[in-house]
């Protein structure tokens, strides 16, 4: 009842964007320029874990878009799910082969007790959002949440990458209901694994693990924001430019 609550105030109430500020607006022209995905190209994690695919992303993790992600996760804005879902599928489309064939968008689950907090579970709610963007735009896209956590977590927040990495290993699996729909679709579909921010790398290359032990071969990535700029490395200069001249 809370979501939807929240959900019907934000529609119906006068609110300051969530990105700057500006009066009367939940998402005024700017930050939603912002999050356009206009730059969407490939990131990396300075040292990226072991077993991270290729991961694309929509834009630098810094002033109004981690406003706008914040906003969304910890104090409940959802409808800047649609605005993050545009992002992610930008984000998407940017790699490789972004719109071949079918894609099943895999997002990583937050704790239990974190959906409770929050009342909402924040990288399923946007790749919904971004599956209906993509179908729209004519690429099939569906979403299947079959990760989830089969051990207690620490919270990310102030841990290091090793610190992380250690966190998270073996942390995450794909059920048995989830493994019945992934191998009934590898032969159809390419998967790809989401989330809203990446930092270090490690849950995604976690999540990866576990995909990959259901069966599942190839995996790519996508993530709606990446880490500030002097924490990754532009490993593709021609779509990213400015972004390169600061790695």
């Amino acid at each position: 009842m809370r979501g939807w609550w929240r959900e019907l105030a934000g529609l119906v109430l006068p609110v300051d964007c969530a990105g700057c500020g500006a009066a009367r607006a939940l998402l005024c022209g700017g930050c939603r320029e912002a999050l356009s995905g206009a730059g969407a190209g490939r990131v990396r994690p300075a040292a990226a874990p072991a077993g991270l695919p290729a991961v694309y992303a929509a834009a630098a993790y810094g002033e109004a878009v981690r406003e706008v992600v914040l906003a969304h996760k910890e104090r409940g804005a959802l409808p800047l799910a649609g605005a993050l879902g545009t992002a992610l599928a930008a984000a998407v489309r940017a790699a490789p082969a972004g719109c071949a064939g079918e894609l099943m968008l895999i997002p990583v689950p937050s704790a239990r007790r974190q959906v409770r907090a929050r009342g909402h579970d924040p990288a399923r709610r946007i790749a919904l959002a971004a599956s209906a963007r993509l179908r729209r735009a004519g690429v099939p896209a569906r979403v299947a949440p079959v990760l989830r956590l089969r051990r207690v977590v620490a919270d990310q927040a102030g841990l290091g990458a090793r610190q992380r990495r250690e966190n998270l290993a073996g942390a995450l699996e794909v059920g048995r209901d989830g493994a019945r729909l992934l191998g009934g679709a590898a032969g159809g579909f390419r998967f790809v694994l989401v989330d809203d921010v990446i930092t270090t790398g490690a849950t995604l290359a976690e999540a990866a693990r576990a995909v990959r032990a259901a069966g599942i071969g190839r995996v790519g990535v996508a993530a709606v924001v990446a880490a500030p700029a002097d924490s990754f490395v532009c490993v593709d200069p021609v779509r990213n430019p400015d972004r390169a001249k600061n790695a």
